[in-house]
Formats: structure tokens, C-alpha cells, sequence
């Protein structure tokens, strides 16, 4: 039996079986919607919070501080157990700052207690199966060490592709130009989105059309994976499932038959990019860890 606990954040949009199979502590992502505070995956869920976009209500995330943080963290260092946290991107937030500031003030009354934090670099279901990785590993015997090692492997290694299908909520946040919006809409462009080295998300090309899009991304993964048969994909969806299984199809068309852990995009990242996302995540090497996997 491990003598550490992995925990996380929402941010993840990690699969409801896969938190109940390892009993993952999953700590909530605040979502404000009409000046409300809410929590992700735990007082709001991604089919309201969806129809919340639609609705036009008024939408906004904020990273979780460090007063939150050491609510779910002291639990663990009252009990002085070693505990991996792996954090939502510090490129998309504050989450890693925050969380250390949090470890640090527990540290000051509990000296003893063994706590990593690892940056995930990633976002959403691409933070999911970097975490999911880092469980199975834990489940088969892997020690913390080797843990940690293999998240900051696999952060290296684990490739986002995602696609919008509007570009309203880009503009919204910061992430394009009022211009670029409304000649985007005109042109009907759909930008393939990725996450960089320092883990921010960067467009790396402009389609026009849905199904072109989506026929892009299948075929990068042709470009970027040596191995997609040989492989867990991640792939999420913003509340357009039917358009998520159509992509899978076309992978399997494409790759042969791929395994999927698949989700929504939660309200972390769904907040920005509203509804219709759909995205794609896989290593673009075999992992060296695959003993444990």
C-alpha cells in the first residue's frame, strides 16, 4: 500500500469514475456566474453551466487562493500525510502560487509534513490523464519519487489539440482581438489551439469550417504521435457529445482502435471557450514509464 496521497483540482475535468474508482480529492475550481459564487463539480456541473453560456448570463473564473487551499490541505497535515499535488497551469492561472503560500502557512504549525507541488502544465482532460497516469502508476506500486519523475515526463510529452466553435468567448477573455472575433465569424475560422512549453494556450492554425477543423486535428495527431494504437487518448467536449463521439470514429477510422477517456470540459477552461470545444490529448512518445501503466 502507498504511504502518499495524490490529490488535485478541477481543472482536470477528470472523469466522475475515474475520482470514485481511486478516491481522488478533487478540490473545486470557483466559477462566478451573476455575481454568484459557485464551485466546479460540486455546485455546478457542466450541463447547467453550459446552459448558463446559452442563457448569456454573465460568467467568470477565479483561481482557487491560498485561504482555500489550507482548508483542504490541513486535513492532510494534521494527519501528517505525505501528499503529490498536481495544479492547474501556471500559464492559464495563479493556482501554483497560491497553493505553495498555502503549504508554506501550514508548514509554519506542522514542520514535519511532506508535501509536494507539481505543475501540471496542462488543462483539462490534458491535466486529467497526466493525473490519471500519476493514480495507475500509485495503484501498481510506484513510489512517490518515481511518480513525481514520471508527471514531469509526461507533462513533457502529453499533447493538446483543441478547436472552438465560436470565437466569442476567446475575445471575451483577453485571448483575441475584437477584429479577429468578427472577421473569424465572418470567415467562419476555427483555430486549432495547443498548449505551449510554459503551458498557455496558443493557436497554431486557422481553418475555415467546422468539419475541417476537426478533420485537422485527426490528422496532427497522424504528425505528432508516433504510436496513437498503442495508447490512452484523452478527448472532452463542450457539451456536444455527439460531435465528441463523431471525433472519436474518426480516430479510430484513422488509428485503429484507440482507447478514450473522455469528459466534458469543465467550467475551468469552458468558462473561455464556450460551448461546442472539443479536444484531443495524447503523448507524443511512448512513455518510459509504461511498466507501471
Amino acid at each position: 500500500m502507498s504511504n502518499y496521497t495524490i490529490i488535485t483540482d478541477s481543472a482536470t475535468d477528470m472523469p466522475k469514475e475515474v475520482v470514485e474508482k481511486y478516491n481522488l480529492h478533487v478540490i473545486p475550481t470557483p466559477v462566478v456566474i451573476e455575481g454568484k459564487d459557485y464551485f466546479d463539480g460540486e455546485t455546478v456541473f457542466p450541463e447547467e453551466f453550459y446552459q448558463y453560456q446559452r442563457d448569456k448570463k454573465e460568467i467568470s473564473t477565479y483561481h482557487i487562493n491560498t485561504f482555500m487551499f489550507k482548508e483542504h490541505f490541513r486535513p492532510y497535515a494534521e494527519r501528517n500525510e505525505t501528499v503529490v499535488y498536481v495544479c492547474f497551469s501556471t500559464g492559464l492561472a495563479g493556482t501554483f502560487n497560491a497553493a505553495r503560500m498555502a503549504k508554506e502557512e501550514l508548514l509554519e504549525e506542522f514542520p514535519d509534513w511532506d508535501m509536494t507541488i507539481v505543475d501540471s502544465k496542462c488543462a483539462s482532460m490534458g491535466f486529467g490523464l497526466l493525473v490519471y497516469y500519476a493514480l495507475v502508476m500509485q495503484e501498481h506500486g510506484a513510489d512517490k519519487e518515481t511518480v513525481i519523475e514520471a508527471l514531469e515526463y509526461h507533462r513533457e510529452h502529453i499533447r493538446h489539440l483543441f478547436t472552438v466553435e465560436t470565437l466569442e468567448y476567446l475575445y471575451r477573455g483577453g485571448r483575441l482581438s475584437k477584429t479577429s472575433m468578427v472577421v473569424g465569424g465572418v470567415l467562419d475560422i476555427k483555430p486549432i489551439i495547443h498548449m505551449d512549453e510554459n503551458g498557455s494556450l496558443k493557436s497554431i492554425e486557422k481553418i475555415r469550417g467546422r468539419n475541417k477543423s476537426l478533420k485537422r486535428i485527426v490528422e496532427l495527431i497522424g504528425e505528432w504521435c508516433k504510436n496513437p494504437g498503442e495508447q490512452l487518448f484523452g478527448i472532452c467536449h463542450g457539451d456536444d457529445a455527439d460531435t465528441m463521439k463523431r471525433v472519436e470514429g474518426m480516430v479510430r477510422e484513422a488509428y485503429g482502435d484507440v482507447n478514450f477517456l473522455e469528459n466534458y470540459v469543465g467550467c475551468a477552461i469552458g468558462a473561455h471557450t464556450g460551448t461546442g470545444i472539443i479536444g484531443i490529448v495524447f503523448l507524443d512518445e511512448e512513455s518510459k514509464y509504461k511498466k507501471w501503466l
